[in-house]
């Protein structure tokens, strides 16, 4: 079963194009180093919620857009050997952050089903 990364994060509405920017050239880095698929999503049906939601995991303020993305790996181990040449590609180097990297929440996740395994 793949492995999956997943984030989310806020990006100040301002910075929006910079960020989607520094995830097309993230995509193509990820891809072009083992990743299995790439997936950067904009929150647009993402409430507030009294106690848990999106926007208070992350502290996304009223002028910020909530952000949801995946990389999808072969398995764990492919995942540790693409980010570590991913971490060390110079594409990154002079990347900037059109976000606050405090923020962000990730981690690594072992896919347990998928559609695909389900008998119809």
């Amino acid at each position: 079963m793949p492995y999956v990364d997943g984030f989310v994060l806020a990006v100040p509405k301002d910075n929006i194009e910079a960020y989607k920017a520094l995830a097309k050239m993230a995509c193509t880095v990820w891809m072009e180093h083992g990743a299995l698929d790439y997936v950067e999503c904009i929150g647009d049906d993402v409430p507030y919620g009294e106690l848990t939601s999106f926007p208070r995991a992350v502290m996304a303020k009223e002028d910020e857009a909530v952000m949801f993305s995946w990389i999808v790996y072969r398995d764990r181990e492919s995942r540790d050997a693409v980010n570590k040449k991913v971490m060390a590609d110079e594409r990154f180097r002079d990347a900037g952050m059109p976000f606050d990297g405090k923020r962000l929440i990730y981690g690594g996740f072992t896919t347990f089903l998928q559609a695909s395994d389900v008998a119809a």
